[in-house]
């Protein structure tokens, strides 16, 4: 087909005009999606303090000042729908782009600007969130550790919809006290008792259940003793830390003594046995306030939020604790790790 001259300069006049109207609609597109962040990037934040928020940044620096707010006790990638897992073993759904962007412009985390999770998602009286996981089809499962020391290792079964699903069936007077999604089976599960004992052993150790199973018995336990602490570790980096006291000031501001452990110095022992002492307690100390196991560098805060020191390492697995000057409510790692 030929064209005349008029014609041909009147359909490279309405090209023209296509091309500009494109490139205005994709100037468009690329400001409302301006703020919208890569999977990669895109964290959800849990703090010590029992804030959440969304945090999006591509770097993340381990040696900035230190801020309030800024113990991070469970870190997760997702860009859409994920859960927090409670001590009553649930895990409850949310949408990630609903939770309040924090630390913005910054590269080292904290959840200043964060928004308490009874205040987010529906907690039932007495139930706390413990952690957070993914809940896509490449969820690989979760681990749980109970107070009365049950452990399990929980299939990845996420059913349909959006209401909250259990993870585990607990006994009558049990609690989660702690849980964590697992990336495989190669790490190292971890109890510690108030009676300043711990045991670590390969997750592969326990078998997997069904949503409905009970768990199996992961420590074995004196009387009158319970778990305080449950997680899981790298054996070759992660670190252990502990806070002991007295019984009779559990309840008050009493700080007690602190300790600081590489993982690796305490040997890996049976599942159901009782493991190996972790703290030698001071004169006047009888318990285990606290303990947790996580990747360097470690850091602790009060209940406020406000930032407590550790004491520097001690290799000695059954060493004493150095006398704390603030009562440590929430230890976690600086270290953003899947």
């Amino acid at each position: 087909m030929s064209l005349s001259v008029e014609q041909r300069k009147t359909l490279e006049a309405e090209r023209a005009d296509l091309v500009s109207r494109l490139g205005e609609i994709d100037a468009l597109l690329r400001s409302a999606t301006s703020d919208v962040i890569p999977d990669d990037t895109s964290w959800v934040l849990l703090s010590s303090t029992g804030l959440l928020g969304r945090w999006e940044s591509a770097e993340i620096s381990l040696t900035g000042p230190r801020t309030t707010h800024d113990v991070i006790t469970s870190a997760i990638r997702t860009p859409g729908i994920f859960g927090v897992i409670t001590n009553q073993g649930r895990i409850i759904q949310a949408k990630s782009s609903e939770l309040p962007q924090v630390a913005s412009g910054l590269t080292t985390p904290n959840l200043q600007g964060g928004i308490l999770a009874g205040n987010f998602i529906a907690l039932a009286a007495g139930e706390k969130a413990l952690a957070l996981t993914t809940l896509t089809s490449q969820t690989y499962g979760w681990a749980l550790g109970t107070r009365n020391g049950i452990v399990k290792r929980t299939n990845p079964e996420i059913p349909k919809g959006d209401e909250p699903f259990e993870i585990i069936r607990l006994e009558a007077g049990d609690e989660v006290v702690g849980a964590c999604e697992l990336q495989h089976e190669h790490r190292q599960l971890v109890f510690i008792t108030d009676d300043g004992k711990l045991l670590h052993y390969p997750a592969a150790s326990v078998r997997p259940q069904g949503r409905a199973g009970g768990g199996i018995v992961g420590i074995k336990l004196e009387l009158r003793t319970q778990v305080v602490f449950f997680g899981a570790g790298n054996l070759a980096s992660d670190l252990v830390a502990t806070n002991a006291g007295r019984t009779t000031a559990i309840a008050s501001e009493s700080a007690g003594s602190l300790k600081v452990t590489p993982l690796d110095a305490f040997p890996t022992k049976g599942r159901a046995t009782g493991g190996v002492r972790c703290h030698r307690f001071l004169k006047g100390e009888d318990t285990l306030y606290s303990g947790w196991v996580g990747a360097a560098p470690a850091i602790a805060a009060t209940k406020t939020g406000s930032p407590s020191n550790l004491p520097q390492i001690d290799p000695r697995r059954d060493g004493s604790g150095t006398p704390a000057s603030l009562r440590v409510s929430g230890i976690g790692s600086r270290k953003l790790e899947l």
